[in-house]
């Protein structure tokens, strides 16, 4: 059927609604699976899980009574998707996985759901390392966390070293070493690089770590108490002394490490608090009966969740890429405990417990939890009225529209040309958006430190990805607001991009030192206008210095990493087929990189591990053409 205009026909609109819904009824059975609504675009509005497909389903068809949000996504429905399964708790973890994958609309959203760093005891090496790790567990060795962030971590490890002495080098660090380095002086490492240390007493060092890591730091101290004392009889006064050191160290581990559950062993405590239509998760990390940190998470919310379907999502979600814990201890129960428990159970491999205790220590974490959930969300909602201030103020200062939601900010790096690379960072409402930084390593060669082809180069890549993956501008990835680190010439070269690729509408502003490139005389420039500056002690004006000077920091660290990395480099990491393993037995038989790219053939072969094969390999690759 179709509408006559003037202008010719002209489809009619896609139905939406009960209607549309119900029409599903007929082909749906009653056993569990997982459905999508989808609006008249085919964007994705809700995923959720059902027992009975078609009874949730029915539910939708029929007219209420609904919350405003669910009438909301009803009325917005135009087609549904519909996948079954074999169990609940398929359908469960099925739900959690494509939310996160496709962020609907009228679901919970875990934002900003970041790795947790642990702490590794390397098995690569037969001096093993004690390091930090974030990501993928495929290095051999034990791992002890989640710890809730590298600071974490840091405090940790500094301590271990002052009580273990055990080395945080790298292999080939320690491969290449002649004499004991800083940390030894300082007595931080008992120097097993260069013979200081037997490998039976390293490894017994290495042992101690791994039973205070694993809660048993009473038998630890128990034991350095007795050898300290066998050590003072023996009048061997230096080793006693240093035995005493590191009960010392172990003791300001314990103090530092906050609240130390006896009863707990292994948990997560997560509380919930909402309050004006948001919300903060506050999660504590209790491992070997000590807490290993805290993280709080804010989730996007509609606003007319209730806390049970906020908690049940943050779980799903949250778990979906993190290892649960034995145990669960929430402030606010789930609409099916036991479910979630399966569910879970079925990931880790063995029984998850989820419980809301009511008395006793347990409940104390979780108030404790529930305290600085509740804090913390003040502090944000207390933040995010200020920024909302100072986008106001930026939009009344530079005449746009209405207060941007998305600012981008862009600036570049190099010495003389080289390691250059571009950033972007991101600021909205909620402050900086760090998980939106971007990083542009610069492809032209020929720019040699020409910051308006550099600067042009970026905007280039970005906005063609943009036009690519999102034309119709119907996510949140396109911004309100470019600020750019330069003058008239930079924002001329900007604009000239923007014309080219036919994104004209966005407002643009260079932000320049301005006289005597003095802090507070900054001068904007935009395209068809003159220059113009804000007022000292304009508010505005110190949220954009603020905006420019993290785009800089941004710019500049990944600048300097990327020199870093340059001038790290060894020549083994871009032969194919040699790891660390093979990069270690060659620089070992030939003392260093260099002396490997000039060997002949039959030295090669004589290493130990280096194949035929693999030595005609990186004989060919240091001797190609």
């Amino acid at each position: 059927m179709t509408e006559q205009t003037d202008s010719g026909p002209k489809a009619a609109p896609q139905k939406t609604g009960p209607e549309v819904i119900s029409g599903y009824l007929k082909t749906l059975g009653s056993g569990p699976g997982v459905y999508r609504m989808l609006d008249a675009e085919a964007r994705v509005l809700y995923v959720g899980k059902a027992k009975n497909l078609k009874a949730r389903v029915s539910s939708y068809a029929r007219s209420g009574p609904h919350s405003p949000r669910i009438a909301r996504m009803i009325a917005d429905t135009a087609s549904m998707m519909f996948l079954s399964t074999r169990t609940e708790t398929e359908a469960l973890l099925l739900e959690q996985n494509l939310i996160k994958q496709l962020k609907p609309r009228y679901n919970v959203l875990l934002r900003d759901d970041k790795s947790f760093p642990n702490i590794l005891v390397s098995h690569e090496h037969s001096y093993p390392q004690i390091k930090l790790h974030r990501g993928a567990k495929s290095e051999k060795g034990d791992y002890y966390g989640p710890f809730a962030g590298a600071g974490s971590v840091r405090r940790v490890l500094n301590q271990l070293q002052k009580a273990f002495l055990l080395r945080n080098c790298s292999d080939s660090t320690f491969e290449s070493r002649t004499r004991p380095c800083l940390l030894h002086q300082i007595r931080r490492c008992s120097a097993p690089c260069v013979g200081l240390i037997s490998e039976e007493d390293y490894m017994g060092s290495v042992k101690d770590a791994q039973r205070y890591l694993t809660g048993k730091s009473t038998a630890v101290q128990a034991q350095l108490a007795q050898e300290m004392q066998a050590a003072s009889e023996a009048m061997e006064f230096e080793r006693a002394a240093a035995l005493r050191d590191r009960i010392r160290a172990l003791t300001l581990v314990q103090t530092n490490q906050g609240i130390n559950p006896a009863g707990v062993a292994e948990a997560d405590v997560i509380a919930l608090h909402r309050e004006g239509g948001q919300a903060c998760v506050q999660v504590f990390f209790i491992r070997a009966n000590q807490n290993w940190g805290n993280r709080d998470f804010y989730p996007r919310l509609n606003g007319e969740e209730d806390a049970s379907e906020i908690m049940q999502a943050f779980l799903g979600q949250f778990y979906q890429t993190h290892e649960p814990p034995k145990l669960l201890l929430l402030n606010t129960g789930l609409d099916d405990t036991a479910l979630m428990e399966e569910a879970l159970s079925e990931k880790l491999g063995r029984r998850v417990e989820v419980a809301v205790p009511q008395r006793g220590e347990k409940a104390e974490l979780v108030g404790h939890a529930a305290q600085n959930a509740r804090e913390s969300l003040a502090r944000k909602m207390s933040e995010s009225a200020t920024q909302a201030r100072l986008l106001d103020g930026l939009a009344e200062a530079f005449g746009l529209a209405a207060p941007p939601r998305r600012v981008e900010v862009y600036d570049n790096s190099h010495i003389m040309g080289t390691n250059a690379i571009g950033a972007m960072i991101v600021a909205g409402p909620e402050g900086f958006e760090k998980s939106q930084y971007r990083k542009f390593n610069i492809k032209d060669e020929s720019l040699n430190g020409d910051d308006f082809g550099m600067m042009k180069e970026v905007l280039t890549r970005r906005f063609q990805r943009l036009l690519k993956e999102d034309p119709n501008r119907e996510g949140e990835t396109w911004p309100d607001l470019l600020l750019i680190d330069g003058g008239a010439g930079q924002v001329s070269a900007v604009h000239e991009v923007m014309a080219e690729l036919g994104v004209e509408d966005i407002a643009m502003i260079g932000v320049a030192k301005g006289v005597d490139r003095d802090l507070g005389k900054e001068e904007f420039h935009r395209t068809g206008t003159r220059p113009m500056a804000l007022r000292r002690g304009d508010p505005v004006l110190y949220f954009v210095q603020r905006l420019r000077d993290e785009a800089h920091r941004f710019a500049i660290g990944t600048h300097r990493a990327k020199r870093a990395k340059a001038t790290m480099a060894n020549p083994l990491d871009d032969v194919p087929g040699v790891g660390a393993a093979r990069k270690r037995a060659l620089l070992a038989h030939f003392g260093s990189a260099k002396a490997v790219s000039g060997a002949a053939l039959a030295d090669l072969k004589a290493v130990d591990g280096i194949s035929e094969a693999m030595a005609e390999k990186i004989y060919a690759h240091f001797h190609a053409g």
